[in-house]
């Protein structure tokens, strides 16, 4: 699987889970934040959503900028790149402004 497809798939099922908690869903193709959360007219939070391969320090600048042009900023990325996530918002200094969701693809067979 590519990780396009992934990011796509991803974004795709929190929309789906989110829709209840939020009067709106944005999706915002080809930028950055992936999903704008709102409530009321107002932007509540975004959501950014990264694949093994884009959770690299070139891409710290990007989350910096997420941070200060928005209230909450969650970030969700596959379980096993939490401790390298963690290490390169500590790196940036804004740990503290980011909330971390993991996502993890299980196929099971019988």
């Amino acid at each position: 699987m590519s990780n396009d497809f992934i990011k796509e798939l991803i974004i795709k099922l929190i929309k789906n889970k989110l829709s209840k908690e939020y009067s709106e869903i944005r999706l915002n193709p080809n930028s950055y934040p992936d999903l704008i959360l709102i409530n009321h007219g107002f932007t509540v939070a975004v959501l950014q959503v990264e694949t093994e391969n884009t959770i690299e320090a070139h891409n710290t600048q990007r989350w910096r900028q997420i941070v200060q042009d928005n209230p909450k900023v969650i970030i969700m990325i596959p379980s096993s790149c939490k401790a390298k996530l963690i290490e390169l918002l500590w790196a940036e200094g804004i740990f503290d402004r980011v909330n971390i969701g993991t996502y993890d693809i299980v196929i099971k067979m019988p």
